[in-house]
């Protein structure tokens, strides 16, 4: 489903995306649109995006095409998740040890909607760091 959503061709459609909007969370996602795991993420993203359009603008970004980013964010995983708001990285902690980003497919819709609510309630009162509705470390898994 990427195919729907809004692709940034370079590093300037990327920074204007993040600097023009003013009350909405700025979803990026990083990755190839051939990816299975960047796949699962388009396709939840695209199911949430009528959902969220009042709070969040999602755009994708193939990080072959577009590789300034790349060692800035640290962009080595298959698929990355990032959320800016206010020309400002948001991080969010998930309990993984990496708070600036996902880096795995969350393909759950609704685990998706509440990260994005949370980061956007967040962000609105001036947090540069939102806890997560809920853990995704191990230590629960075993």
């Amino acid at each position: 489903m990427s195919y729907m959503l809004n692709h940034l061709k370079s590093g300037f459609e990327v920074d204007q995306a993040i600097l023009e909007e003013e009350d909405r969370v700025v979803v990026v996602r990083f990755g190839h649109d051939w990816d299975t795991q960047c796949m699962l993420v388009d396709e939840c993203l695209f199911n949430i995006s009528d959902k969220v359009k009042n709070f969040a603008a999602i755009h994708l970004v193939d990080i072959t095409e577009v590789p300034d980013f790349n060692t800035m964010y640290e962009l080595y995983d298959p698929v990355t998740v990032m959320f800016f708001f206010r020309n400002k990285h948001i991080m969010i902690d998930l309990g993984t040890g990496n708070n600036n980003k996902i880096n795995w497919a969350l393909s759950d819709k609704q685990e998706m909607i509440d990260i994005i609510e949370t980061v956007y309630r967040g962000a609105r009162k001036g947090r540069g760091l939102v806890v997560s509705p809920k853990d995704y470390s191990t230590k629960y898994k075993y």
